[in-house]
């Protein structure tokens, strides 16, 4: 396997894009037979693998190319391509380059490249059908109309895609050559390119693309489209929330103003990461996880991802549908890669990596959260001593469906004592607290108050589970009718803000005594108010 960054485009490529690249390979457990060095993978006998440090290659061939009478420069301003794409478009037929640089003379050509004039150079198309052997698809002919004179070297001296692939594929020794299928059609280029330079041929196949449950196609626009879909309702029911982007959680703006006047103006536009997730938490929105990133900040395992993608398009057959990298190597067969869309089941992901959680050991889990934790959630992890993190992660393993839901869930274990994100609202107070038990007279606050002289007698050195059950349960027995939910939920109220955590004695214990009095305490009053 060849991981070759294809960076010829200099206004969507990026060094940081490169790394991440990597990084995303690295993280699903994909390593590399050659390609960049990274974290000790890479190297090889065909680099550099950077094609922008690869242009004196392409520019040989390129001149090859030219020699031959299979290339030729074209000095048309994209503004006079534009009027007769146009005026093609009124006539109502399909655009075809003219040909018109190849009325051009010899002394013309030159005097213009030694004008420094902008300049393309286009391949010239030998006029014939191509047929195309694909390993998935079969055979099919793509027409001679159907391909004109392609640019494969743009103004700025970089090579187009096709060209620079083609060059790559050659040198590089690729065998296989396995890609999307909305790149099927460009597949005639190459292979005429391949001829004109007598290069071999790899083999192809080209892979269904993966699309949404609705059919429409699995794009990083789906975030952008999920944002521009919330903010559209917001200004339906507030004009003026248009004029400026609505606030962060640390009240500070969620998008640059210059950037959210840009990506209101022009839909083509897309915020960056950190603006679409300041945006998205701005306005309670949940955005599809699209990239590698994505998945791997909402807690999926990258054994489950990679499981799960593998059988986005193919099967094993006889019916397996768990299995791991090795076995994928060993089992996957072209011949068994649909021709059809596949659709992208985002319930059955979740169920996978459900299983995968639940049915890890406990040190695993504990150990992966953890690692998840330290780099996503530096404040969670700082804010609990090793043990107490242990604990809560010991208690949330069987309630995980991805290892985000242990930070996403436990808000409370960081959240200041006195944070208005832990107080619980009236309705909780009215229903948990202040409601009468027909059958001991009793209420939460009541038992609340009691418990909360109980605890505050308890040495520190008894300040774990297994010794503050037996005493919580003493009292269920005798003050509640041995109903222990009338018991655990007011604390946990009293703990947590909601209804929902682990276990009552492990949530008591994941706070130090002091901070779980204090809060017990701090409810006790505010229920009395009321």
């Amino acid at each position: 396997m060849i991981v070759r960054i294809e960076d010829t485009d200099q206004k969507r490529s990026s060094d940081a894009a490169s790394v991440g690249f990597l990084a995303d390979l690295k993280w699903l457990g994909i390593d590399w037979d050659e390609g960049p060095t990274y974290e000790g993978t890479g190297g090889g006998p065909h680099g550099p693998y950077f094609q922008s440090e690869r242009l004196d290659l392409y520019n040989r061939c390129l001149q090859q190319l030219i020699d031959a009478g299979h290339a030729y420069y074209a000095f048309e301003t994209p503004e006079e391509l534009d009027v007769k794409r146009k005026a093609a478009l009124a006539e109502k037929r399909a655009y075809r380059y003219d040909r018109a640089a190849l009325s051009l003379s010899a002394q013309e050509i030159a005097a213009k490249l030694a004008a420094n004039t902008p300049a393309v150079v286009r391949f010239k198309c030998p006029g014939h059908a191509v047929t195309i052997h694909d390993e998935v698809l079969g055979d099919a002919t793509i027409p001679a109309e159907e391909i004109d004179d392609f640019v494969i070297r743009k103004a700025d001296g970089f090579p187009t895609y096709h060209f620079a692939v083609v060059v790559d594929d050659e040198f590089m020794q690729v065998s296989h050559v396995m890609r999307a299928q909305e790149h099927f059609t460009n597949t005639a280029k190459h292979m005429l390119l391949q001829d004109a330079l007598g290069f071999r041929r790899p083999a192809y196949a080209h892979m269904s693309i993966i699309c949404n449950p609705d059919g429409s196609k699995m794009s990083k626009r789906d975030k952008d489209k999920t944002l521009r879909a919330a903010v559209k309702a917001k200004a339906s029911a507030q004009p003026q929330s248009l004029a400026a982007p609505p606030a962060g959680t640390d009240g500070s703006p969620s998008v640059a103003q210059v950037d959210w006047d840009r990506w209101l103006s022009d839909k083509n536009v897309q915020l960056d990461f950190d603006s679409a997730q300041r945006l998205a938490e701005a306005l309670c929105v949940i955005l599809p996880e699209i990239n590698v990133d994505d998945f791997r900040r909402s807690g999926y395992l990258p054994e489950v991802l990679c499981n799960f993608l593998a059988l986005n398009g193919w099967s094993p057959g006889n019916d397996i549908e768990k299995f791991d990298n090795q076995f994928l190597a060993k089992h996957l067969r072209l011949d068994r890669i649909q021709k059809t869309a596949a659709k992208f089941d985002r319930a059955k992901l979740l169920s996978f990596n459900t299983d995968a959680i639940t049915g890890m050991p406990r040190e695993a889990f504990i150990a992966r959260a953890r690692a998840h934790g330290e780099q996503f959630h530096g404040d969670f992890i700082r804010a609990l001593p090793a043990q107490a993190f242990d604990r809560l992660a010991a208690a949330s393993h069987e309630r995980s469906k991805t290892l985000e839901d242990l930070f996403a869930g436990n808000a409370w274990v960081v959240a200041a004592d006195d944070s208005p994100a832990i107080s619980p609202d009236a309705k909780t107070i009215d229903k948990v607290l202040l409601k009468s038990d027909p059958a001991t007279g009793g209420t939460g606050l009541s038992h609340l108050t009691a418990l909360h002289a109980i605890l505050a007698t308890t040495p520190d050195t008894s300040w774990n589970p297994e010794a503050l059950e037996p005493i919580i349960t003493a009292y269920a027995a005798e003050a509640a009718a041995g109903h222990m939910g009338k018991v655990a939920q007011p604390l946990r109220v009293a703990l947590t803000g909601g209804t929902v955590s682990p276990p009552i004695f492990d949530t008591l214990c994941i706070l130090p005594k002091a901070r779980a009095l204090a809060r017990i305490a701090q409810v006790i009053a505010l229920a009395k108010r009321d």
